[in-house]
Parts: C-alpha cells; structure tokens; sequence
C-alpha cells in the first residue's frame, strides 16, 4: 500500500512565503512525475506545477516566478516553495504522484489528504 502524507499547511499574510512537504511511503518501486495541484473554495482543483524524477519542472502561469517545486529522490519526498503569495493563492494543496507498486509493478497515481493554505491578514 502506498500513501502520500502532506504537510505545512497554514495561515500567512500576503507577500509571505510558505513551504509544503509531501512524503511517499510504502509499497513503493520507483515515483515519476510528482506535482503539486490546488482547489479554491467552490472552484475546479487546478495544477499548480509538476517536476520528473529527473528535476524538469512545469509551472502553471498564475504561480511562475513565484512558486518553486523540488524533490528529494532518496527520500520520496516533493516540495512546494511559495513565495509572494497571494489572496488568490488560499485553497487546499494536494500532492500528487505516479507511482509503481512494487506489489504488482502497476502504475497507479496516488493523491496526498491535502493541507489548507490561506493567504489573509
């Protein structure tokens, strides 16, 4: 079994920076892409930005400059850097990845339980 558990959720002012933390565990073989998405109260959960296995990022436009996603392959764990963060910037992050099972070698992709960023002062 396989879980994504994140962490680092909280409350900032604007023009602060955050930082998330989502860690893989379990039955795990390799990860691919990791990436990050988002979902606004009453809104569509959206892409925030991904990275490969090999460090390639993408970045959505809202957040390009701004927001910067790392990871740590030994640890199976991904990061999301926010900085200059904004009102519009408040929803719940989730993690995402694609992960082989090392039960079964199946590609499966995997959410995190998501964590609350708010953006207020």
């Amino acid at each position: 079994q396989v879980q994504l558990v994140e962490s680092g959720g909280d409350l900032v002012q604007p023009g602060g920076s955050l930082g998330l933390s989502c860690a893989a565990s379990g039955t795990i073989f390799s990860i691919g892409v990791m990436g990050w998405y988002r979902q606004a109260s009453g809104k569509q959960r959206e892409l925030v930005g991904t990275i490969t296995s090999g460090g390639s990022t993408n970045y959505a436009d809202s957040v390009k400059g701004r927001f910067t996603i790392s990871r740590d392959n030994a640890e199976n764990t991904v990061y999301l850097q926010m900085n200059s963060l904004k009102a519009e910037d408040t929803a719940v992050y989730y993690c995402n990845a694609l992960i082989y099972d090392a039960r079964d070698r199946e590609l499966r992709s995997y959410w995190g339980q998501g964590t609350q960023v708010t953006v207020s002062s």
